[in-house]
């Protein structure tokens, strides 16, 4: 078979728009404001230039009114900010569209993935051989190679064509299958290794770039559904989750993070730099923070993030702002009451409810769910215990469990995001 040759669309800012229509309200995502400025690349506020925050930071207070020049010699600053006093917020879902949904996803770029690379520069060949798609991506000259795995359910047609979940890692196929789910996976090493090698197809091209692994394996996952909506008529581009587990699931939310196209993001068991809070890090499992995960693993995030080490808590954001900036597309998030490795209660108590009271002020907050199960890191039950909330939003299905029930872990910890006793009421 030829290959089918598709040319992908603009960078990242131009990137949020390449997903259906459907993806934000048109209304609102034509809307235009006023934005606060947001720095040049590389020209970011450090640490010492932020405020210490003890709790989640605001996430409808935009970065330039959080950096301690706006103190004006006040002592209640850092106060204000915290608790949803600081000027000029976010007021609107037209202002978080238009305003600060790309800013937060600049500002991920800059303090944690490294720069995501320009799409408009790439080409992208792919070749179906049976159940085998070969993928080639070719940008500036160079040229990276993997490939991805398929498997149709029963029925999967061209007329009747599936949704898709592309996995790393591997994952509990049959269930979702027999659901009329399509499951397409890729090997992540082949894409760029985990280690500070700097290997695989990503670092072929975009040798030498503050980047990290998790930024390249959700390239990873874009490229793949760039090449099964090229050759795959069997499966619906328009349907379309993504997943993996811990370090995997860290790569699965910054692809949900970095492509509209995608529907679902399903980060498992993901800990941090995944959905795992930088503050309130000692709830359960380990003692999981930003310093042993960038000591232990440097190359997931880029550079900038290792100077936050020792001050997590200046960082202007948390795993609840990258939660936040998927909406209006829908996220499940799975953590097992018995993960000895990540902090499962403070993603449920903190992260999950912190995120939902955007999703709420932005009236979508039935595309966010919270699966509590017991079991371990990265036990295939999680697979299960998502998969209503899966078929719900993949195939409308309507939903048969409360992914609201913390179980255990009991109730959310307000006090870790005390700002939502101020979130703007939009009309």
């Amino acid at each position: 078979m030829a290959p089918s040759t598709v040319k992908t669309a603009t960078g990242i800012l131009s990137l949020l728009h390449l997903a259906s229509a459907a993806a934000v309200p048109s209304h609102l995502e034509s809307a235009r404001a006023d934005c606060a400025s947001v720095p040049a690349a590389s020209k970011y506020p450090t640490w010492s230039q932020l405020p210490l925050q003890t709790t989640l930071p605001d996430p409808f207070l935009p970065l330039a009114y959080t950096t301690t020049d706006n103190a004006g010699g006040s002592a209640n600053f850092a106060q204000d900010v915290m608790t949803g006093k600081g000027k000029n917020r976010i007021q609107t879902p037209e202002e978080w569209y238009s305003c600060r949904q790309p800013e937060i996803i600049q500002m991920l770029q800059e303090y944690q993935y490294g720069y995501y690379p320009d799409h408009s520069l790439e080409t992208v060949k792919a070749t179906r051989s049976g159940n085998t798609v070969n993928i080639e991506v070719t940008a500036g000259g160079k040229t990276g190679r993997f490939s991805a795995t398929l498997s149709l359910p029963s029925g999967a047609s061209s007329a009747k064509p599936a949704p898709v979940v592309i996995n790393i890692g591997g994952m509990n196929n049959q269930p979702y299958l027999r659901a009329g789910i399509a499951i397409v996976g890729f090997d992540y090493t082949r894409v760029a290794s985990d280690s500070n090698a700097k290997t695989g197809a990503f670092f072929d091209i975009y040798s030498g770039r503050d980047i990290g692994s998790l930024a390249a394996w959700a390239w990873g996952f874009h490229r793949t559904l760039d090449a099964l909506n090229a050759t795959v008529p069997e499966i619906d581009p328009n349907r379309v989750g993504v997943t993996g587990c811990s370090r995997l699931g860290k790569g699965a939310l910054a692809a949900g993070l970095l492509d509209k196209r995608i529907t679902l993001t399903m980060p498992m068991s993901s800990g941090v730099q995944g959905l795992g809070p930088y503050r309130y890090h000692g709830l359960s499992g380990q003692d999981e923070t930003l310093e042993n995960s960038k000591q232990g693993a440097p190359w997931w995030s880029d550079n900038t993030l290792g100077t936050f080490m020792n001050h997590a808590e200046n960082l202007p954001y948390d795993a609840h702002t990258i939660a936040a900036a998927l909406a209006p597309r829908a996220l499940v998030i799975d953590q097992g009451t018995g993960d000895q490795f990540t902090n499962s209660k403070g993603i449920a108590v903190i992260v999950y409810p912190a995120a939902k009271a955007v999703y709420e002020f932005l009236g979508v907050g039935n595309k966010i769910a919270m699966s509590v199960r017991s079991g371990g890191h990265c036990d295939m039950s999680g697979f299960d215990s998502v998969l209503p909330f899966v078929t719900h939003i993949l195939q409308n299905a309507t939903l048969t469990k409360n992914y609201d029930d913390l179980g255990t872990y009991g109730s959310p910890m307000k006090t870790a995001f005390p700002w939502a006793t101020a979130v703007p009421k939009a009309n």
